[in-house]
């Protein structure tokens, strides 16, 4: 890298999940906490593209919480 390469720009900060063995989660990541009623579903790692994808995290938690698989939505 040489002083040529860098430029002044605005800086950005973004929450991404890494795992114990320091990669990238690429993807939203599920984590059961409890069985049962009481117990907690963690969605991680929803940035921004989480709001276009509402309708399949929701589908994947029905999913989880239900045990059943859930046919995704068609629209005509």
């Amino acid at each position: 890298v040489q002083a040529s390469d860098i430029s002044r720009a605005g800086a950005g900060v973004r929450a991404q999940a890494v795992k114990r063995d320091g990669t990238l989660v690429d993807d939203f990541l599920f984590v059961d906490q409890g069985n049962g009623p009481g117990s907690i579903l963690h969605v991680l790692n929803a940035p921004s593209p989480a709001a276009t994808a509402a309708l399949p995290i929701g589908r994947e938690i029905l999913e989880k919480l239900t045990g059943e698989r859930i046919a995704p939505l068609e629209f005509a």
